[in-house]
């Protein structure tokens, strides 16, 4: 049914591991008029099916689906969204007062190169690679078609995300259904969600967690949100009691999205302002003590290994500031998203921050992404959130 790509001899290991990666080096022999995006056959030299999946140029050059030989058609699709949509039963995320979560996390739910997040009864879905683009149709059918979800609209959002030499033009747009409310709630907070021109699908859904441990630290302090994007973490500090927030990001866009966010919670409180300004400038520009309480978060610092090395010194100079300035007592919130930055080369770089300004530092907690962006055992690289909780004396 599916063509094959064939591995060199000895190649096969990764993937009798259950790694759902093909890397270019890995293969053989090619079959004649491959088209990117074609689902694909893999096989061992001495002809063992391994798996079938998307084949695409590039590094990775096939992304498995499933081990079997069996066809990726509607039947599929909806299995694999079924497993992903009780799993977020299961974790308890679809309820009546947090309709935003993410359903589908990639390798993490055995569907590499696709991601979808919820937003009420509108679902986002990004495509990571061109075999995922071709099965957008059949996907979106799919989620409309998931018992018990509720899902009307699927918004199509790859504009960005797919691999430009592909040559694929994708169209940001609906696919089914068509735009009712953007505003979806998390945990009984509400939030606008910026699908059509906002970052990633809008949100980011994997701070959730982590916004909630931040509300129960908020409680009587001055907090600081450093790359507020749409204010998430400001809206938990609010809720959580403190005495003041200030949200602070260099997009006008992203500081506008964050008063409508508090506006929407909180109308007419004037614990908070939101100022629009680089962040390494305010942080370097405000007095010694007058945050009890900083979240840095900033986007991705490293999106490929060759900016490491810079990474790693934008994450220290940027915690630093923050050691240098937060008052004593006081709680910091650090992270990173950037997958090629690891767990350990983070910490080490938090480590090196603190040393330099010789406050003392204790860890008070180890923060990841959560449950509703699973790693698959299989798939360390699927590990891409970072944080600490820190007390500062």
């Amino acid at each position: 049914m599916y063509k094959d790509i064939v591995l060199k001899r000895g190649k096969e290991d990764s993937l009798l591991r259950f790694h759902p990666w093909v890397f270019s080096g890995a293969i053989a022999t090619l079959p004649d008029g491959l088209e990117e995006g074609e689902t694909v056959r893999v096989t061992a030299s001495d002809g063992r099916l391994l798996g079938i999946g998307h084949y695409e140029i590039g590094s990775i050059a096939v992304r498995i689906l499933d081990s079997r030989d069996i066809a990726l058609d509607e039947a599929f699709y909806a299995s694999r969204l079924a497993e992903a949509w009780t799993l977020r039963q299961r974790l308890g995320l679809v309820r009546s007062d947090n309709s935003t979560f993410r359903l589908v996390h990639g390798e993490g739910d055995f569907l590499p190169g696709c991601v979808i997040d919820i937003y009420g009864s509108t679902a986002v879905l990004q495509a990571h690679s061109p075999g995922m683009h071709y099965a957008r149709h059949i996907i979106s059918r799919a989620l409309v078609d998931l018992p018990g979800a509720g899902i009307k609209n699927v918004y199509y959002k790859s504009e960005t995300t797919l691999p430009f030499k592909a040559r694929l033009d994708p169209v940001n747009d609906y696919i089914t259904g068509a735009f009712d409310t953007n505003i979806a709630i998390e945990n009984g907070l509400k939030f606008n969600i910026d699908w059509l021109k906002g970052q990633k699908t809008g949100f980011f859904v994997d701070q959730r967690d982590n916004r909630a441990l931040l509300e129960r630290y908020s409680n009587g302090a001055r907090v600081l949100n450093m790359f507020c994007y749409t204010g998430g973490f400001s809206v938990y500090a609010m809720r959580g009691g403190a005495t003041l927030v200030h949200s602070v990001d260099s997009s006008a866009k992203a500081v506008a999205l964050t008063d409508a966010n508090i506006a929407l919670n909180f109308p007419g409180d004037s614990r908070h302002k939101a100022v629009a300004e680089d962040a390494f400038r305010y942080l370097g520009d405000m007095e010694k003590g007058a945050y009890d309480l900083i979240i840095l978060d900033p986007p991705a610092f490293a999106k490929h290994r060759s900016a490491l090395n810079n990474a790693l010194r934008g994450y220290r100079r940027l915690n630093a500031a923050a050691f240098e300035k937060i008052a004593p007592g006081g709680i910091l919130f650090t992270f990173s998203c950037s997958q090629a930055v690891s767990r350990e080369q983070f910490r080490l770089a938090v480590f090196s921050a603190a040393a330099s300004t010789g406050r003392r530092v204790r860890i008070l907690h180890q923060l990841t992404q959560p449950a509703d962006h699973p790693v698959s055992i299989y798939h360390p690289e699927g590990e891409y959130l970072k944080g600490l909780v820190l007390y500062v004396e």
